[in-house]
């Protein structure tokens, strides 16, 4: 016994027990990870700063602008580094689109609850922010729905109308955040159809590969009609040869010894044939 499968001694392939340990761990304290958390905790400090002095100073509303971009910015960056440098883990997947939507869903609130955004927008992008968070936890099991340009645009139409509105603006860059907000909103719907779309093909395509893919006990399950039959000719071939060896015995022994031979052939064949199909 070599401990080596007979299927891999035929192929001349013998397995490799230190392959799995080449594969590095992801400590959950990466740079990636650090920023999400730090985005987190951004967000009741933007919400403080928000509502500070009735929430119409100009030099508190500053200060909540610069949590806001510091907390957009670090949501560009954790992404990418997270990919480029292999640091995906199953916190990062989870906290990432959770801090998204808190520091977005935070300003959009407030804004709203200050009666310096219509409530009709605040409830329009949160209803797809929220809505595409919970399609990507549906089908986070057959896969994950990577971020697209339209996505990227869409973020970034969004923090700059959010953060224009954040600040204390008047004249034309009043006017000029209000048309920043209408391309936000535009997109918004747009890319959340899309991201609907992805997420219906992707859980097809997982379901389709779940019933192409046999479970073990299926595996293990053989029709009777689909058994080999090189076994059973070998069983054919063994009763033959019984009966051919039994009918040279009686040869030689006359009718009664040919008769009594027969006997014995049979089950010398029979023997045979069980033999074969149990190998």
């Amino acid at each position: 016994m070599t401990g080596v499968p007979a299927s891999a001694a035929r192929r001349g392939a013998v397995p490799k027990p230190k392959a799995a340990s080449t594969v590095r761990p992801v400590s959950l304290w990466n740079i990636a990870n650090i920023l999400t958390m730090v985005r987190l905790l951004l967000v009741p400090a933007f919400v403080l700063l928000m509502v500070a002095d009735d929430g119409h100073d100009p030099a508190w509303r500053s200060f909540a602008w610069a949590a806001f971009t510091v907390a957009m910015i670090t949501d560009l960056f954790d992404g990418e580094l997270a990919r480029r440098y292999d640091l995906v883990t199953d916190f990062g997947k989870i906290a990432d689109p959770i801090a998204d939507k808190a520091i977005m869903g935070a300003a959009l609130i407030c804004l709203s609850a200050l009666s310096d955004l219509p409530w009709w927008v605040t409830g329009v992008i949160l209803f797809r922010e929220l809505g595409i968070t919970l399609m990507r936890f549906w089908v986070i099991r057959h896969g994950v729905i990577p971020a697209s340009r339209g996505g990227k645009l869409k973020t970034l139409a969004q923090g700059v109308a959010v953060g224009m509105y954040v600040l204390a603006l008047t004249g034309p860059l009043a006017t000029a955040r209000w048309w920043a907000m209408a391309v936000a909103v535009v997109l918004t719907v747009v890319t959340g159809l899309d991201y609907v779309r992805q997420a219906v093909v992707l859980r097809r395509a997982g379901l389709a590969a779940e019933k192409a893919t046999p479970t073990p006990s299926g595996a293990s399950a053989r029709p009777p009609s689909s058994a080999p039959s090189a076994p059973a000719a070998s069983g054919r071939d063994g009763r033959r040869d019984g009966e051919r060896a039994g009918d040279g015995d009686g040869d030689n022994a006359g009718p009664a010894g040919n008769t009594g031979n027969s006997g014995s052939a049979e089950n010398a064949g029979n023997k045979r044939k069980a033999g074969g199909e149990g190998s």
